[in-house]
């Protein structure tokens, strides 16, 4: 779990240290199905600003209601080359829809 700054920006050393990313590696930054999705691309524009810290786009936090002090759960696959940013909006949802299939064995 990591909280948004006020700029914008989430701190994980461990994290995004796990990405291979250092300062100056461009990042694509998209949104997929309530998760933000980041990425290495050296054509991207937004880029990690100091050790372990991604500045998410206004945009995007804007479209997941993200502000300043926000928590999100971040999930790393360096193998792949991507960092999951979940807010916690999106995770409370997917918990309450695995608890319905759990307990009652159906979707919610």
């Amino acid at each position: 779990m990591a909280s948004i700054d006020r700029d914008g920006r989430i701190a994980d050393v461990a994290v995004i240290g796990a990405m291979g990313w250092r300062r100056g590696t461009r990042l694509d930054v998209r949104l997929g199905e309530g998760l933000i999705l980041v990425t290495a691309d050296e054509r991207a524009v937004f880029r990690v600003t100091d050790p372990g810290r991604v500045r998410l786009p206004a945009s995007v936090r804007h479209w997941c209601g993200l502000i300043g002090g926000s928590r999100v759960l971040l999930v790393a696959y360096p193998e792949v080359g991507l960092l999951v940013v979940q807010p916690l909006s999106s995770l409370a949802q997917m918990i309450t829809q695995f608890h319905a299939v759990a307990v009652r064995g159906d979707a919610a």
